[in-house]
């Protein structure tokens, strides 16, 4: 009897590990910039700062 509770405990890991690596594991979405990211302006040169050696 302790046999069939084993594996039953067994098999209830292996499905929530499925279930857990199929939920969480899946890629990122990927977002393509928008045309509005384009015209933001960018700092001058004058503005960057940078360090000094």
């Amino acid at each position: 009897m302790w046999l069939l509770m084993l594996e039953a405990g067994g098999a209830g890991l292996v499905l929530i590990f499925i279930v857990w690596w199929t939920m969480f594991a899946s890629p990122k979405p990927y977002h393509p910039p928008s045309l509005n990211d384009a015209e933001t302006p960018q700092p001058d040169d004058e503005q960057r700062q940078e360090p000094h050696h």
